[in-house]
């Protein structure tokens, strides 16, 4: 959707403070960027549009609907410029409310489909015979705990070998609060395999975009014949392990997944991030994810 827009006119209708702006790019970076980036804001029709916000319209529907309502605003703003005509394929009322369910009336999906963690290891050795760069970013996401869009945008000069630490940027963080991740071993090993791969800033990056498209994961757990899991979903496997098999403080796992802190009195005392527990615990996960693969034959890093 490149429709020549000034960064100032964005920046007023996002909002003025800077995690709107940045909750725009964000959003219109992982869900149109990969349907329609390229195509001339003209092109741009109802089927493309419903083709970005069908997939999440029931599994996300608040920003699904956010996202119709920037999409709207981005081509209304070409058609003033004389940079597109015709009607708005964004439009609600009257237009795409005959196409898609009230935002009111879609039913919020309240969790995400999990693996037991005592299925884990099985599963690291099923996706080690995966060829592939989204195998192997679905691995790296299993053993950081992380989310998809943090895993998919990675960049080298966020990875620090020598500390063995991620850091996320606020930009592209859920709470838009820098994030450190302690990269276990098996972490580690993914890395220094995608290396020697690289092709140009992304950790991760895909065939013909530089980054993977947002559904690469789940379509990897699909591939493999398990439709029953999300790639979201192994967020609630670590945590249900942590607390189940470790005696880990749930406040140290909940700052390895990146939570908010609820509690307003407790976020006040709150102020560090507590990397070298949180060091401790992904290591430990790290070994609980590779220890079948340590006990048998190892199986080696498959990338091509």
């Amino acid at each position: 959707m490149n429709a020549g827009m000034p960064t100032s006119r964005r920046t007023q209708q996002a909002g003025e403070n800077a995690k709107h702006r940045q909750q725009w790019k964000s959003t219109l970076n992982t869900y149109c960027s990969p349907v329609f980036g390229k195509v001339s804001v003209q092109a741009i029709d109802v089927a493309l549009v419903t083709k970005v916000l069908e997939p999440i319209w029931a599994t996300k529907p608040e920003t699904a609907s956010r996202l119709r309502g920037r999409i709207e605003a981005i081509l209304d703003w070409a058609k003033v410029r004389s940079l597109r005509t015709g009607e708005n394929p964004a439009r609600w009322r009257g237009h795409l409310d005959h196409l898609l369910p009230a935002p009111n009336k879609v039913r919020k999906v309240k969790h995400h489909a999990a693996l037991p963690y005592e299925q884990v290891g099985a599963l690291m050795i099923q996706l080690r015979e995966c060829d592939g760069i989204a195998a192997r970013a679905l691995e790296f996401a299993i053993l950081t705990a992380a989310r998809t869009n943090e895993v998919i945008g990675t960049r080298w000069d966020e990875i620090d070998f020598a500390a063995k630490v991620w850091t996320v940027p606020e930009s592209r963080m859920k709470a838009y609060r820098e994030h450190r991740v302690p990269l276990s071993d098996a972490a580690l090993a993914i890395l220094q395999a995608m290396r020697s791969l690289r092709q140009n800033e992304y950790v991760f990056a895909g065939d013909r975009r530089s980054v993977l498209s947002n559904m690469a994961l789940l379509m990897t757990l699909r591939r493999m014949g398990r439709g029953d899991v999300t790639a979201h979903g192994f967020r609630s496997t670590f945590r249900t392990w942590a607390a189940e098999r470790t005696g880990f403080p749930r406040e140290v796992v909940e700052a390895a997944l990146a939570h908010a802190i609820g509690n307003k009195v407790e976020a006040a005392y709150q102020r560090g991030d507590m990397f070298e527990k949180r060091r401790r615990l992904m290591h430990a996960w790290g070994q609980f994810c590779v220890d079948v693969l340590s006990a048998g034959k190892i199986v080696p890093l498959r990338i091509a």
